[in-house]
């Protein structure tokens, strides 16, 4: 939280230096807009997961459109421990989040088409797809190993986490709503694509608590700010 809120901050002061560049041109008019990248939030690893976004134009300088995002959500409790390999001691789901949201974003300082930064304001909640995934580790039996679901009874034979997205196929199913505001900076010196930084604050809501370690405080309401970096192309 407080890395971003000093991005954030950074941000800001960017924005007051250029802002008398970064007036209205209309060299720099688009329609619509696909953009792609990796989000980053409180509450997930290093790599919270992936987002696509289709943007269309509204009326000026406000757009609306569509978004997909695929996250994972660690507990806040959670703690690595290693072994032979490392795991997650306590541990027994992971939490994947597929977000599907309608868009609105409105344009708040407009760029000039060869720079400055422009800046939008974000507003999104759709239905989220709530994955809850069994968290396998490698259990030692002596002169062999195998990979099975955590058990809380076998804890001193763990020697470590199990496969990536070991277990997906047996998840349980939980519906749920996301909520998203944030503000995006956009770069770059071209009309026909952007890259940029999207900073703000989001929460999956779900219909019951999701037990991601049943010996602590689970939960049904996950809070987080975020970072996303994003690339994409206009016309």
């Amino acid at each position: 939280m407080k890395k971003i809120s000093i991005i954030f901050a950074l941000l800001l002061v960017g924005i007051c230096a250029q802002q008398t560049q970064a007036q209205y041109s209309g060299d720099y008019e688009y329609s619509s807009e696909m953009l792609w990248g990796i989000t980053k939030a409180t509450n997930s690893g290093l790599i919270g997961g992936f987002i696509f976004k289709y943007n269309k134009e509204l009326k000026e300088d406000h757009f609306h459109g569509g978004v997909l995002e695929i996250v994972n959500i660690k507990h806040p409790q959670e703690q690595r421990y290693y072994r032979e390999n490392s795991f997650i001691l306590g541990k027994q789901h992971y939490l994947y989040s597929i977000r599907l949201s309608y868009s609105r974003e409105y344009t708040i300082f407009k760029k000039a088409s060869q720079q400055g930064v422009q800046v939008n304001g974000i507003l999104s909640a759709g239905p989220t797809i709530g994955l809850e995934a069994p968290y396998y580790v490698e259990v030692g039996y002596g002169n062999f190993s195998r990979n099975e679901p955590y058990d809380p009874n076998k804890s001193q034979n763990i020697l470590g986490s199990g496969y990536v997205l070991q277990g997906l196929g047996e998840s349980s199913i939980v519906p749920g709503l996301n909520l998203k505001a944030g503000v995006s900076f956009e770069f770059g010196s071209f009309k026909s694509n952007v890259v940029g930084l999207e900073v703000g604050f989001q929460s999956d809501i779900f219909t019951r608590k999701i037990i991601i370690m049943p010996a602590t405080e689970n939960y049904s309401i996950f809070p987080s700010a975020y970072v996303t970096l994003f690339y994409g192309s206009r016309r």
